[in-house]
C-alpha cells in the first residue's frame, strides 16, 4: 500500500521553512492504519521486544495499539513535568531547538527488551535521547521503528549501531 497518499505536507509548521509531515489523513483512514500498524507489529515481532517505548505525543497512537497486539508493554517518554512518579530526564536537539524528555525510573528493567516506536525521524535527536534513556535503566534496544524517515536530514546517522525500520521514506 501507498501509505505517502495519506500524509499531508503542512508547510512552514511549527516554523517556517519547515514542511511538516502530517499523518491524521492515514490514522483517519482505517486500511492505510491498519497496513501501517500491521508492517509495524511485524517488525517488532521479530525483535522479540518485551515493551515498546514510545515518544510523546504521535509515537503513542502507534505503540499502544502495537504493544496490545504483541501482548507487551508500554513506557511512554514524555516531555519535562508530565510524569507524577521518580524519572530520569534525557536533554537533546531537534531540527530547531533543544527539548527533553524522561521517563519513569522504573519503567524498564536490566535487560528488558527494548523497541523504541516514534510517528517520524527527522534528524534522529528525539530518537537517540530516548535510546539513551532505555540504556540508562538497563534495557537492551533491540531496535527503533518509524511510520515515516525524512532521510534527506540523514537521522539514521544518529542511530548508528541500531537496527532501523521505516515504512515511508521521503
Amino acid at each position: 500500500m501507498d501509505l505517502k497518499q495519506w500524509i499531508r505536507d503542512v508547510p512552514n509548521f511549527p516554523m517556517e521553512g519547515i514542511i511538516f509531515k502530517d499523518i491524521t489523513p492515514l490514522l483517519a483512514h482505517p486500511p492505510a492504519f491498519r497496513y501501517a500498524l500491521g508492517e509495524l507489529e511485524k517488525y517488532c515481532r521479530d525483535k522479540r521486544a518485551d515493551t515498546l517505548v514510545a515518544i510523546e505525543a504521535r509515537g503513542y497512537i502507534l505503540a499502544a495499539p502495537l504493544a496490545d497486539r504483541l501482548g507487551i508493554g508500554f513506557v511512554p517518554a514524555r516531555k519535562p513535568g508530565k510524569l507524577p512518579w521518580e524519572k530520569i530526564r534525557e536533554e537533546y536537539q531537534l531540527e530547531y531547538g533543544t527539548a527533553a524528555l524522561e521517563v519513569h525510573a522504573d519503567a524498564i528493567t536490566q535487560g528488558q527488551r527494548v523497541v523504541i516506536v516514534d510517528d517520524v525521524i527527522a534528524t534522529g535527536g528525539t530518537l537517540s535521547a530516548t535510546r539513551r534513556l532505555v540504556e540508562r535503566l538497563g534495557g537492551q534496544v533491540m531496535g527503533i521503528a518509524c511510520l515515516v524517515e525524512l532521510s534527506f536530514l540523514n537521522g539514521r546517522r544518529n542511530l548508528d549501531g541500531y537496527d532501523f525500520f521505516s515504512l515511508v521514506r521521503y
